[in-house]
């Protein structure tokens, strides 16, 4: 390993289906050595995943970063959301977590909507309407299918709370998680007493919310880690409040990312609300906000259509008449836990690029109808939108974004931008800076700036269409679960 020119942080991405650690340079920003172990994930009706894989991922990828992890002064992780993680009183585990991706809960996020005021009260006191993915839907579901399950919990956490609390053998999470559990209330950044007493939830069980700027701990002595004890251990937050960070964003600008989730968000002053469900009032890990819009189908989706098609990623052609909505998974935008794939148009004569393409495009209509809803009134719609995640290299997936958001798009070079956001939360602690300045510091946001196109009016107008004209059946394959 080179020598570095300040010291050393780890940044940590505990996602949907890997583990990835990064040695990070807090002087210069440089990736002085990184990891990646992955995790199984359930398939079938649930999505599930053995927290312990978690914590055996971590360890694996710290490994492969060697003595460089050894020598960092502070950790921080950054993790996927909403996961519902029930620990006994040792500790462990009482059953496998349920993910972001598992809708099993939609009746039970129905009820809790029309049980406590309905979607405005909820926007109102929350910031967010509750879909199948909030993490108060999940618990209301195990209440009713496993009530065993929870007489045996004794703490409640989320993906990111759970290996930071290995770390440090104290209960803790930060506001930007917190968020999207449903039982955090925007309006007094607590717990939401009346919800948590609808749902049977004693608070008790709830991890402590670290404030920003704050160490949530240090590395205790025994674990399995290279880390020395003593080590500072900042809050950790989220996986797209960690990836704010790690790009440095100042209010307005846009950014879409496309990973398994898709998502459109941006930092705001101001604090979100919105009674349609369609953007989540989340709140970010430096003291904003950081309204976002969610789907559930999106890079795997497409990839599972090109496998399908016996296809590369890649080998897409131009369509004017076929539409794919590839809501394999259920969708979260537009809200419709139980809906499937949908293909309108197929001909004699289309080809199977052509479907592809389809599927690209019906995965990226759905995220960039809710970025106006994301945005301010005063953003700057002209402005590039940051394109991340694992697609945003993939050509295929920058012409179609270009296409039907008629907007430039800037594609950062910087890769691992979750775990980079929580190497800059870890250095903030040491440095006393804000996290998203000590990113702008690191210049992770430069890249190519690909110019706008004339937006595809057409293609959206078609997608908009088959949309409304089938909201009747997908809505029914979601009433019926």
């Amino acid at each position: 390993m080179s020598a570095a020119e300040g010291p050393l942080v780890v940044g940590v991405d505990t996602s949907t289906q890997s583990t990835k650690a990064l040695v990070v340079d807090v002087a210069t920003g440089r990736v002085v050595a990184s990891g990646q172990a992955p995790h199984t994930v359930t398939s079938g009706a649930g999505r599930e995943s053995d927290p312990r894989q978690w914590w055996d991922a971590l360890c694996e990828a710290l490994r492969q970063c060697g003595d460089a992890a050894r020598e960092a002064a502070a950790v921080s992780i950054g993790g996927q959301q909403h996961g519902l993680v029930t620990l006994d009183e040792r500790g462990e585990p009482v059953r496998p977590a349920m993910l972001w991706n598992d809708v099993r809960s939609a009746p039970q996020a129905r009820r809790l909507v029309e049980e406590l005021g309905g979607p405005k009260a909820w926007a109102e006191r929350t910031g967010s309407v509750p879909g199948a993915s909030f993490t108060v839907t999940k618990w209301a579901w195990l209440a009713e299918h496993e009530p065993e399950s929870v007489r045996a919990t004794k703490a409640v956490r989320l993906p990111h709370d759970y290996l930071t609390e290995r770390l440090t053998g104290q209960g803790t999470t930060d506001r930007g998680d917190a968020s999207g559990t449903g039982w955090w209330a925007s309006g007094t950044e607590a717990y939401d007493e009346e919800t948590l007493a609808h749902v049977g939830l004693d608070p008790a069980l709830l991890p402590r919310v670290v404030r920003p700027g704050e160490v949530a701990g240090t590395v205790r002595e025994h674990h399995d880690l290279p880390f020395s004890k003593g080590t500072l251990v900042a809050p950790g937050t989220g996986d797209n409040a960690a990836a704010a960070l790690g790009l440095g964003l100042r209010p307005g600008t846009p950014v879409l990312s496309l990973g398994t989730s898709g998502t459109v968000y941006a930092v705001s002053r101001h604090r979100p609300a919105d009674p349609s469900g369609t953007v989540a009032g989340f709140a970010d890990a430096h003291g904003d906000w950081l309204p976002l819009a969610c789907t559930l189908n999106c890079t795997l989706a497409v990839d599972r259509v090109a496998a399908l098609l016996g296809l590369d990623r890649e080998a897409v052609e131009p369509t004017t008449e076929v539409t794919f909505l590839p809501f394999l998974d259920g969708e979260r935008t537009p809200n419709l836990p139980a809906a499937s794939g949908l293909l309108v148009g197929l001909r004699h004569d289309t080809s199977a690029g052509q479907l592809l393409q389809a599927a690209y495009d019906g995965a990226v209509h759905s995220l960039l109808g809710a970025l106006d809803l994301v945005l301010d009134a005063d953003a700057d719609r002209s402005a590039p939108l940051l394109l991340i995640g694992g697609g945003a290299r993939g050509t295929a997936w920058q012409e179609t974004v270009r296409r039907l958001s008629g907007r430039p798009v800037q594609v950062p070079e910087a890769k691992e931008l979750v775990a980079l956001g929580a190497a800059a939360q870890a250095a903030g602690l040491l440095t006393g800076e804000d996290p998203a300045a000590v990113a702008r510091r690191w210049n992770t946001t430069a890249g190519p700036v690909l110019d706008a196109v004339e937006r595809d009016e057409a293609a959206l107008a078609r997608i908009a269409g088959v949309l409304s004209d089938a909201a009747p059946l997908l809505e029914r394959g979601s009433r019926a679960r």
